[in-house]
């Protein structure tokens, strides 16, 4: 069985376990079983490490990415802006506020792509927008942005293009120089706290 279907079907069971403990209240529209298999082949959801590299350098504010490790990860090291909202607490009412700003372009991240796309999944069943995952989580980052590979000398010209890209990416986010043992360097944390709800006299 090749990882592709092991993932869909990781992402299916999560689905169906999700429709069982998703609280009614805030649902936008729940997803039907089929609905949710149909968004999971659907690889529009997915965005590349240099597109994402890209938003960030250019300041887009209408990224946010949300790293879906636990906090002890997400402290060792972090991309640049990001915040920390861990997947077994994806769906607590305090995140919602993040969810429902329909003028952002939400990422999840973890260190591969199984806990961001079961973190996408939890929050397209509840009916959010814009919802995206990270292709190839941290690992790619590191492999594309952080530490990028040169070309070889037979390349075509586009591959050395996106090289360049990649090495002035690296300097942008701390890699290590082309050469230099690997170290990731810690970014500043986004510390993030929940929301507290508002309470309103009723008249």
């Amino acid at each position: 069985m090749s990882k592709r279907y092991i993932v869909l079907a990781v992402i299916l069971l999560g689905a169906a376990f999700g429709l069982t403990i998703l609280p009614e209240k805030g649902y936008r529209s729940v997803l039907s079983p089929q609905e949710v298999l149909l968004k999971a082949t659907d690889d529009s959801r997915f965005l590349s490490t240099h597109t994402i590299a890209e938003r960030i350098i250019g300041q887009d504010p209408s990224l946010l990415l949300i790293d879906v490790r636990m906090i002890d990860e997400f402290e060792a090291y972090n991309i640049t802006g990001s915040i920390n909202i861990p997947q077994e607490e994806i769906l607590h009412e305090a995140w919602e506020y993040y969810f429902e700003q329909d003028g952002l372009d939400i990422v999840f991240y973890s260190n591969g792509d199984i806990f961001a796309e079961q973190a996408w999944n939890l929050c397209a069943q509840k009916g959010y927008k814009n919802l995206y995952v990270m292709a190839g989580g941290l690992n790619k980052w590191f492999e594309t942005i952080i530490q990028p590979t040169p070309p070889a000398e037979t390349a075509p010209s586009q591959d050395f293009e996106r090289y360049s890209f990649e090495r002035a990416a690296s300097m942008y986010f701390g890699g290590t120089p082309i050469g230099a043992q690997a170290a990731p360097v810690p970014k500043k944390n986004v510390s993030v706290r929940k929301k507290q709800k508002k309470l309103y006299a009723m008249c």
